[in-house]
């Protein structure tokens, strides 16, 4: 019980930037959405991953251990009773390989690691998880039990390192961290905390299904990956520097209504035509696309007059870690003016530019 104590009390330990995991408290959430397709971003640097017939939903949750204040959860509106062999359902937290290089997987240097963290459900039992390479040649897996249904349980794992494989140490996916609520037979035939090469070893053991039944949950909190053998209190940072460390993967400019200003300045190209600089706040991981909001929730203005845009896109060969261009399709303007843009009265809007791994 005292690691389970101290693992929820903020500065109990000095030593910075232990937690390889970004957002491992769920707190950041620029996206402010629930997702059910696999694959997708929940909270910041959190994907969502299934295959199976039941009817998900992740989200952000205010249901929390003691010490946290956010969960990640997914809650299951209908069930799948029936898990086949290829199926799962999970959470997955890539990590860049530039932090975790230091660990050196895939020499004769590799570290130990330990992962920790806070897990709910509705359904006791065992279940499972791993920590991969990029592409999935290396895995290790590990189990863990649900003793009590709906109760907060701090369960934790320290995996040997990996002295062979392909482990990215720069900008692409240095390691995986995948925990399971269900998963398939054919997926859980690997050995617990040893290390395998074949798709059999995302999972072990005989995991039950977390996902069988209407108005089942599974959430996770305070998740922490570390270098050695002893799992630590769990690092809290500083909320501007969590932010800017997931802005890094994700920045989202989102405005409320009521004319709210975007903080750039514009020009109009042509007749047709403006063009905004987008500067990110911090240098994302690589050059980000783009995704907007309807084009005519957005007001570009010059020298007192609006137009209602007809397109919204980012300017092909723009974009770069450092800023983007966003251009708008009008009609009536006059080229070379200086524009403003703001949202709608009555219309919220946002941008938002992914580098996600």
């Amino acid at each position: 019980m005292t690691l389970a104590v101290n693992i929820a009390q903020s500065g109990s330990n000095n030593v910075t930037f232990r937690n390889r995991i970004i957002n491992g408290a769920m707190v950041i959430n620029q996206r402010n959405t629930a997702v059910s397709t696999s694959d997708t971003y929940t909270v910041d640097r959190w994907q969502f991953v299934k295959t199976n017939g039941a009817t998900e939903s992740a989200a952000q949750n205010t249901d929390a251990p003691a010490g946290f204040t956010y969960s990640l959860r997914n809650t299951i509106s209908v069930g799948d009773g029936s898990i086949t062999t290829t199926e799962f359902s999970g959470f997955k937290q890539p990590i860049e390989g530039y932090n975790v290089a230091d660990l050196g997987f895939g020499t004769s240097n590799a570290q130990n690691v330990t992962v920790s963290f806070w897990v709910r459900s509705s359904v006791t039992g065992q279940y499972t998880g791993n920590i991969s390479n990029s592409n999935y040649t290396r895995m290790c897996p590990f189990n863990f039990t649900i003793n009590t249904a709906n109760t907060w349980e701090l369960k934790t794992n320290t995996f040997p390192g990996d002295t062979t494989g392909t482990w990215n140490t720069t900008t692409g996916i240095g390691i995986n961290l995948q925990i399971y609520s269900a998963l398939g037979p054919s997926y859980t035939t690997g050995t617990a905390n040893t290390w395998g090469s074949s798709g059999s070893n995302f999972g072990c053991g005989s995991p039950v299904n977390g996902i069988a039944s209407n108005g089942n949950i599974f959430a996770i909190a305070g998740v922490q990956l570390e270098a050695g053998t002893t799992a630590s209190p769990f690092e809290y940072r500083q909320y501007g520097t969590e932010l800017a460390l997931c802005q890094r993967y994700c920045y989202k400019i989102a405005t409320s209504g009521g004319y709210s200003t975007y903080a750039t300045t514009g020009m109009f190209i042509s007749t047709t035509r403006v063009d905004f600089p987008i500067l990110f706040p911090t240098y994302m991981r690589a050059s980000p696309t783009g995704t907007y909001t309807a084009a005519n929730t957005y007001l570009p203005s010059s020298a007192g007059t609006d137009f209602t845009p007809s397109a919204v896109a980012s300017v092909s060969g723009s974009a770069c870690p450092q800023a983007i261009t966003v251009t708008f399709t009008v009609s009536g303007a006059t080229a070379g003016r200086a524009a403003t843009l703001t949202d709608l009265s009555s219309t919220a809007s946002n941008m938002i530019f992914s580098a996600e791994l």
